[in-house]
């Protein structure tokens, strides 16, 4: 995949999608932005629901199943410190129609565990250990 994101001016910035769709951003107003686009950890976010609302709706659809109605409630929380990375991110399936819930489990269930490449970009799965005078530490990354 390639792209292209121009500067705008100030301290916006347009971009063109490999698939041809435009996408414009820009900062907050009080940090010298003009509100002109969506800030990029917005779209990370929109990203993320995207991807798993994609999956589910091609697993649910695979499983024969028809959705009336779809859509996430999405809840991040971010580092406070540079470069305030998502530490945590929920997201809230709504969905309606004539579904089994062991069905819809398991479509969450997929998405997460196995198919939404945005969300394992985002996933770290990195631990650490370490010792001070060949005395084990005790405290886990």
């Amino acid at each position: 995949m390639e792209l292209t994101v121009k500067w705008a001016g100030n301290m916006a910035f347009s971009g063109a999608t490999a698939s041809g769709h435009e996408i414009r951003m820009d900062a907050a107003e009080e940090i010298g932005g003009q509100n002109s686009g969506a800030r990029p950890m917005e779209l990370v976010m929109n990203a993320v629901a995207g991807c798993t609302g994609i999956d589910i709706i091609m697993i649910l659809k695979k499983m024969r199943l028809n959705l009336t109605s779809f859509h996430m409630d999405i809840k991040g929380d971010r580092a406070e410190n540079p470069p305030k990375v998502f530490t945590n991110i929920h997201i809230h399936y709504a969905l309606e129609g004539e579904l089994p819930e062991d069905k819809v489990i398991r479509a969450i269930q997929l998405s997460k565990d196995k198919y939404c490449s945005v969300a394992h970009s985002l996933k770290a799965d990195i631990t650490a250990s370490y010792s001070i005078n060949g005395v084990k530490g005790e405290k886990k990354f």
